[in-house]
């Protein structure tokens, strides 16, 4: 920051100065305007305001929209039909979806009552076939005369 302190004199510095250069500004293109000559020359329209002033001008006419074709009616009777058939398809869906639901119930009452029959058989077989021995069964002893249901003594 501070020159450095020496006897003699001051070194000479070399300085570059920088010029500006000028930019020249954009020149913007324009199409050249083509003259189009109206298909039909148009009334010239005076009005009269109320200050007495006379404005004479073009009357300027707005475009009119194409028009829009005009769609035929549907009658009530067609929708009316239209409506019931699909109202019809939909019952007889409804029925054919009632009529799986009714066989297919039908078949699963069939397979529980199948299936409880072969469980209590299967019981009852079980309760045949093993040897409890006295368990609940009547013991008759004929030489003794010994009947243990009814409590005959002999």
């Amino acid at each position: 920051m501070y020159p450095d302190h020496t006897h003699g004199v001051p070194a000479q510095r070399a300085v570059e100065v920088h010029q500006p250069t000028p930019i020249t500004p954009a020149v913007p293109v324009t199409a050249p305007l083509v003259p189009v000559q109206p298909g039909t020359v148009p009334a010239v329209a005076s009005i009269v305001l109320p200050d007495g002033r006379i404005v004479t001008g073009y009357a300027i006419e707005h475009p009119q929209p194409a028009p829009v074709a005009v769609k035929p009616a549907v009658s009530r009777t067609a929708v009316n039909v239209a409506l019931g058939g699909v109202g019809f398809l939909a019952v007889c869906g409804g029925l054919l979806l009632l009529t799986s639901f009714i066989a297919a119930l039908t078949a699963f009452i069939t397979q529980l009552i199948i299936l409880a029959a072969v469980i209590f058989g299967g019981w009852i077989a079980v309760q045949i076939f093993t040897g409890t021995g006295d368990q609940g069964a009547t013991t008759v002893h004929i030489r003794k005369a010994v009947f243990k249901r009814n409590h005959f003594h002999g």
